[in-house]
């Protein structure tokens, strides 16, 4: 099944991540996926770069309207008070738990100061693999706050919730917005 922008637009936290970028600012999708959300941000006059690791899914968002998107994996974000905004949506639950501490360091220095930070992810414990194979790292709320606070991030808000994964299986998820 191929998404569409108009998938995502009803998505009440890509509405709240629009809202709290400057008209004309400048965002990092991060594991941009097939492209839905960034399509959406750039209809809203959003600057968006988009990346993914995989190049079928950059390939997909580079065919969205208003879309530019780059195959680069989390340890490629560089630069420094660059985005207005980063979204990060249910995409670095697929990063090592090692690894966390870097790439929201690198995220956070990558946000101009006040830049706007949604961060989509799992809940759970541990790491596992899913019916598909994917490999997803599992956080509590306290684990996750602790996470973005000691990359130097201010936390404004959380969301809970549950949804249907690609693999088809039910998981429970947690949606917290920060400053940087």
């Amino acid at each position: 099944a191929s998404l569409t922008a108009s998938d995502n637009a009803a998505d009440p936290h890509l509405i709240k991540f629009i809202a709290a970028c400057p008209k004309d600012g400048h965002v990092l999708d991060l594991g941009c996926g097939p492209g839905s959300s960034a399509a959406i941000m750039a209809q809203a006059g959003l600057r968006v770069d988009a990346v993914d690791g995989s190049a079928e899914m950059v390939a997909m968002a580079s065919r969205q309207p208003g879309v530019t998107a780059r195959q680069a994996t989390f340890d490629q974000i560089t630069g420094q008070a660059i985005y207005d905004g980063v979204w990060a949506n249910f995409s670095l639950l697929h990063a090592p738990r090692e690894d966390m501490p870097k790439f929201l360091a690198a995220l956070h220095t990558a946000l101009k100061p006040s830049g706007f930070f949604h961060i989509g992810m799992k809940l759970g414990t541990g790491a596992a693999r899913d019916k598909i194979g994917r490999y997803y790292t599992y956080y509590g709320d306290q684990e996750l706050t602790d996470c973005l606070e000691t990359a130097g991030f201010t936390i404004l808000s959380r969301d809970f919730g549950s949804g249907t994964g690609l693999d088809g299986s039910v998981s429970d998820w947690i949606v917290l917005t920060a400053h940087a």
